[in-house]
């Protein structure tokens, strides 16, 4: 847990822009995605209504949750495109860390959406917006690349 907790810093936001610690997100949860994603990016915008119904059929059953990275080129574009979303968010300002995930993960592009276990750290699938385009219902999840 420690290691998602280090690698997202210590805060999160919640949709009504009210900080929550990531070790508690960590801590109720089993799968972590990163959706690295942009108001200004057609691609993003036609992704993220499907991975809302992703999220929305897993969040409880699975103990899922997804982290918003915004790549967003102001504070006003990122809260529109925020309110849109069920998830919660990495906080607009911290743009060092945003650097830091894309580095991290080698975000070429986006949407990009990267599932990790909350338990360990250890990436379940880089490529989560194919899992998301192949998910059927009833699959066993997460969809491990093993």
């Amino acid at each position: 847990m420690s290691d998602i907790v280090s690698l997202l810093g210590k805060e999160l936001v919640d949709g009504k822009k009210q900080k929550i610690s990531t070790s508690s997100v960590v801590e109720s949860s089993k799968v972590i995605g990163l959706y690295f994603s942009a108001h200004w990016c057609p691609p993003c915008r036609m992704f993220t209504p499907m991975l809302k119904t992703f999220y929305n059929t897993y969040k409880s059953s699975e103990k899922l949750e997804i982290i918003f990275i915004s790549s967003d080129q102001d504070v006003t574009q990122w809260q529109e495109y925020f309110s849109e979303m069920p998830w919660i968010a990495l906080p607009y300002e911290d743009r060092a860390m945003k650097e830091k995930l894309s580095k991290t993960f080698d975000v070429r592009g986006i949407p990009t959406l990267i599932f990790l276990d909350a338990e360990t750290g250890d990436i379940i699938s880089l490529n989560g917006r194919e899992v998301v385009h192949k998910h059927q219902p009833g699959q066993a999840f997460p969809w491990n690349e093993k």
